[in-house]
């Protein structure tokens, strides 16, 4: 089967949407058209501030894409991330998919496909536009630990409050995103 070509001059920008967040935490960027599943998980770690300790997949219609594994692909099914690129996964604008970290926590991400523009020389890709809201931390038992975790850190008299103040010290703050921070982390990302 002939591979169809893949046009080098695409820009994509994505809408990242942490699903079943309220009020939404969500990233807007800008990746090539030709990054591979496997960068997009590089760029979606980054600009999430997750810390890439657990497995994660994408899931585009019936297809999951990821990294092969016998021990946990029972299926066998399991597309290798490596093999495929955002533009032959996701051809066209308005497109959804989706993109799971941390099977355990579930953190699903609704990733929609705002649009396809031609590539620039005007800003470094991958770049984030925007983003909204700072991203759970890591191993806190999904969106409902999360919420827990927001409760109890905002009341001084939870019996749980000294103790999660202790894991997690006073310097979360679930209304901060530094865009300047992710756009620099971003930097460090080699598409090719």
């Amino acid at each position: 089967m002939k591979q169809k070509s893949l046009d080098p001059g695409l820009v994509y920008r994505l809408k990242v949407t942490l699903k079943g967040s309220k009020p939404p935490i969500w990233r807007r960027l800008e990746v090539p058209g030709n990054i591979t599943l496997a960068k997009l998980h590089q760029v979606l770690q980054v600009a999430m501030r997750w810390t890439d300790s657990h497995l994660h997949q994408f899931i585009i219609g019936q297809t999951y894409y990821g990294i092969p594994d016998p021990d946990f692909d029972y299926s066998g099914k399991t597309k290798n991330e490596r093999n495929f690129k955002l533009q032959e996964v996701a051809p066209r604008e308005k497109m959804k998919f989706l993109y799971e970290y941390d099977f355990g926590d579930s953190w699903e991400h609704e990733i929609l496909v705002e649009k396809i523009l031609p590539l620039t020389e005007e800003r470094p890709y991958p770049v984030c536009l925007k983003g909204v809201k700072a991203c759970p931390p890591e191993d806190i038992g999904g969106l409902w630990g999360y919420y827990d975790f927001l409760e109890i850190k905002e009341d001084p008299e939870h019996p749980e409050h000294e103790e999660m103040m202790e894991w997690m010290g006073d310097q979360f703050d679930p209304d901060q995103f530094n865009l300047e921070e992710v756009n620099k982390r971003l930097k460090k990302i080699k598409i090719k």
